[in-house]
């Protein structure tokens, strides 16, 4: 995993400097001395892992696949206002920006990234608002010994290790031996998502739940309406 340490202050500044005339002087010290975003590489090409040393959302995730889920992020919504950017994943201290192609080039998406994650985080505005949805996939009085099993692994063992990829693994159900997960971030387009779904989570669930025979990736509307756009 790469992190992208020599390019990153040496833009961060220049750019500043250029936009040093339209910022407030204090907002402007305050982003230089402030802010210092690393990028890392994720297993998708069309991936890349923001971190800006700050604290994103606390101790969730949240994705945004298209500009109108980001209705609930001031943040999500001035990120999708750079061309080329597809959708926004946000973990608890990292931003991952999917691209729409491999034909963009990260090198001329990256600077309107890294000045917009400054200029927010300078303006002091909340990442989300109070309107955004909470995805429970904690333990809950209905879930019965293996559910409650499932969702202890996924949270200490496996989430973190997919996060640190830039995505996120969310528990939907478990039905007839079968968990259902749905793929977040990095990993929604990735080439090697079958391989991290069977390879990586079902054999570690398989080794520890014997109740569990396999596990299916689970897609929402949008995503199911941009498969058959791509296919078309």
């Amino acid at each position: 995993m790469v992190k992208d340490h020599n390019s990153t202050p040496q833009w961060c500044f220049h750019r500043l400097v250029q936009r040093k005339q339209f910022l407030p002087l204090a907002v402007w010290h305050n982003a230089v001395r402030g802010m210092f975003i690393q990028t890392q590489d994720t297993p998708n090409p069309n991936s890349l892992k923001f971190i800006p040393g700050k604290e994103v959302l606390e101790s969730r995730t949240m994705e945004f696949s298209n500009p109108a889920a980001a209705f609930c992020s001031p943040l999500a919504r001035q990120l999708f206002k750079i061309e080329g950017v597809k959708s926004v994943f946000f973990g608890p201290d990292f931003i991952t920006i999917t691209k729409e192609s491999e034909d963009l080039d990260w090198n001329l998406l990256k600077p309107d990234i890294y000045a917009t994650i400054m200029d927010f985080f300078a303006s002091g505005l909340p990442v989300v608002t109070d309107e955004a949805p909470r995805a429970d996939t904690g333990a809950s009085e209905d879930d019965d010994e293996v559910v409650l099993m499932i969702k202890e692994l996924l949270d200490t063992r496996i989430r973190p290790t997919v996060q640190e990829d830039g995505g996120d693994v969310i528990y939907k159900g478990f039905e007839d031996g079968i968990v259902q997960l749905k793929l977040q971030g990095s990993c929604t387009s990735c080439p090697s998502s079958i391989i991290t779904l069977k390879n990586g989570i079902q054999n570690m669930l398989q080794f520890y739940i014997p109740e569990v025979e396999g596990v299916e990736q689970v897609v929402d509307d949008d995503d199911d309406m941009e498969k058959e756009a791509n296919s078309t």
